[in-house]
């Protein structure tokens, strides 16, 4: 059966945006769905800690079958791919008893997201429906009180997992860029910065909306590190005109 986004359905298969860290940026209908699903389920790491679920842990009951997914850090895609495909079948023998199954995500589901490759293997079996979510880049530009895009300007989002020659294109040519997945590429992306004068332009922020928030607005402060995996620059344009 292909997927279909029929809310009513008494056994489906969430993919639930909780946003980029604050509780509160959860929407109704995402809280709602989450209270209301039998099985929750969620990427976690070799400790069982959980970013998706610490920011919905209200919504969450001990009435609820919890299904953590323990994805080890690796570079080798095979790795993912198997975990996916062993993840897949456990919601898939939930969704054959009759329970609806959430899995959360942060962000927003479809934005890269883990929660599609779940939906490209459930898909075609079960009804699937997306509660979109608030993602970074937004929650970004809200803590930084800056818009994203004004009038003409052009916006590109991109991963720092990008080659050199990908980063600088992509800053040369559009006013307005996010570079996602900082982490471990933070101090190449801090010299691609340099390499295109837009050093002045870029602001840096971890964990949006979490208590261990980090904004760097001079990123000349920034320490040349590797840093966390949720991390991101917003590179903004220098040129804005006022309207007064």
């Amino acid at each position: 059966m292909k997927a279909t986004a029929i809310e009513n359905d008494p056994v489906c298969f969430y993919g639930v945006g909780v946003g980029p860290g604050d509780p509160e940026l959860i929407t109704l209908k995402a809280a709602r769905i989450i209270e209301s699903s039998e099985v929750i389920c969620y990427l976690a790491n070799k400790e069982g800690h959980s970013q998706s679920k610490g920011i919905a842990h209200v919504h969450i009951h001990s009435t609820h079958i919890e299904l953590p997914i323990y994805m080890p850090m690796s570079d080798d895609p095979t790795v993912g791919s198997a975990v996916y495909d062993e993840a897949a079948m456990a919601i898939g023998n939930y969704l054959m008893q009759g329970k609806s199954v959430v899995f959360l995500c942060e962000g927003d589901p479809l934005f890269f997201g883990s929660f599609s490759y779940l939906l490209e293997r459930l898909a075609e079996h079960y009804t699937c429906e997306v509660i979109p979510g608030i993602a970074s880049p937004n929650g970004a530009s809200a803590r930084l009180q800056k818009p994203l895009t004004m009038l003409k300007e052009s916006f590109a989002v991109i991963s720092g997992r990008h080659t050199d020659s990908h980063i600088v294109h992509t800053l040369n040519n559009f006013e307005s860029v996010v570079i996602m997945k900082a982490g471990r590429n933070r101090v190449r992306i801090l010299n691609l910065l340099k390499e295109t004068n837009r050093e002045a332009d870029a602001h840096y922020l971890e964990y949006i909306g979490r208590d261990n928030e980090k904004i760097i607005e001079d990123i000349s402060l920034l320490e040349k590190e590797a840093g966390p995996y949720f991390s991101l620059f917003v590179v903004l344009s220098n040129k804005r005109q006022r309207h007064d």
